[in-house]
C-alpha cells in the first residue's frame, strides 16, 4: 500500500460516523458542483470513476450495521461499492440532481430491490440480480450484441451466499434470512446472458465498437455459486482496453496498467465480461 493510502485509510479511521458522513457528503458535493461546469460532451462514469483513483480498497464496508441501512461511503471502496457510487453520482447529472440528499436517494434506488430498503435481503447482493432490476427500472442497459464479439452464453447458477452463510455477517447473526436469499438465488438461476469471451477482449475493431469508455464491465466467472467475480469500468488506451477498478491487488482504486486481456488471461476462473451502460435520463 502507497504512503497516501496509508494515510487516507488512517485518516478514515481517526473519523467519527458524523465526520466521516461530513467527508462524504463534502466529496459528493463538490464532484457534482464541478459536474455542472463541464462540457455537455463529457463521459461522466469515466469523469467521475476517476475521481476515486487512488482512494484505498477495503472489502465490506456495507457490513457495518446491525440492522440493515443505506451506507455511504466515498472513502473506502470495493469494487462494487465503486460502482454504485459512480453510476449515482452520473445518474445525479444524467437527471439534473445536484445535492447529497439526491445522491443518497439515488444510490439507495441503485442498491436495493425495487428501490426500496426492505431489510438485508432487499440488497442486489448478487450482481446479476442487480443489473437485472436496474436494467427494469430503466436505470442501466446491458449489451449482449452484436455477435461477434457476443459469442458466449453464460446460464447463471448461484448459490454461494445460501450455502456458505457463515461468510456473511448478517446472514451469521440472522440464520431465519438464509431461506430468503435461498429463493431469490433459485430465481436467477437458470437465467441467460450473452457475454464477451476473455478469448475475444482484445485491441480490435469490433471490441472498440461494442464497448465505450465508462461502461460497467462485470467479469464472468466459473467459481461455483457465482456469477460475477468482479467490476470496473471500461477505459481504452492505445494499446487496448483496460480496467479502471478497486483492486484487491493493487490496495486502491487503479486504472490497471495492464490490458483487460492480459488481466483476464492471469485469473484461470475469470471467463469473459459482460458489458452495462448506465442510460441518459
Amino acid at each position: 500500500m502507497n504512503r497516501l493510502a496509508v494515510l487516507l485509510a488512517i485518516l478514515t479511521l481517526m473519523l467519527s460516523p458524523a465526520a466521516a458522513q461530513q467527508s462524504d457528503s463534502s466529496f459528493v458535493a463538490a464532484a457534482l458542483a464541478d459536474a455542472r461546469r463541464l462540457p455537455a460532451t463529457t463521459n461522466y462514469p469515466l469523469h467521475f470513476a476517476r475521481l476515486f483513483l487512488g482512494r484505498p480498497y477495503v472489502a465490506h464496508t456495507l457490513e457495518v450495521n446491525d440492522r440493515e441501512q443505506l451506507v455511504t461511503n466515498t472513502r473506502e471502496l470495493d469494487c462494487t461499492t465503486l460502482v454504485e457510487n459512480v453510476t449515482a453520482l452520473t445518474l445525479c447529472v444524467y437527471r439534473n440532481r445536484y445535492t447529497w440528499h439526491d445522491f443518497k436517494r439515488t444510490l439507495l434506488e441503485l442498491r436495493y430491490r425495487g428501490g426500496c430498503l426492505d431489510g438485508y435481503a432487499s440488497r442486489l447482493h448478487y450482481f446479476t440480480d442487480w443489473i437485472d432490476d436496474n436494467s427494469r427500472r430503466q436505470v442501466v442497459s446491458e449489451r449482449q450484441a452484436p455477435k461477434p464479439p457476443f459469442t458466449a452464453l453464460q446460464t447463471v447458477k448461484v448459490n454461494y451466499m445460501s450455502r456458505h452463510p457463515q461468510a456473511y455477517k448478517a446472514l451469521k447473526a440472522h440464520p431465519e434470512l438464509v431461506p430468503q436469499i435461498a429463493r431469490q438465488e433459485q430465481a436467477l438461476s437458470g437465467r441467460q446472458y450473452r457475454y464477451i469471451p476473455k478469448s475475444q477482449v482484445r485491441n480490435t475493431k469490433v471490441l472498440r465498437q461494442a464497448v465505450s469508455d465508462g461502461d460497467i464491465i462485470a467479469i464472468t466467472c466459473s467459481k461455483p455459486g457465482l456469477d460475477i467475480a468482479h467490476l470496473g469500468f471500461a477505459v481504452w488506451h492505445a494499446d487496448g482496453l483496460h480496467l479502471l477498478n478497486a483492486s484487491q491487488l493493487h490496495h486502491k482504486v487503479v486504472e490497471e496498467p495492464m490490458t483487460l486481456g492480459q488481466y483476464l488471461q492471469k485469473h484461470p476462473s475469470h471467463t469473459g465480461i459482460r458489458i452495462i451502460r448506465i442510460k441518459k435520463q
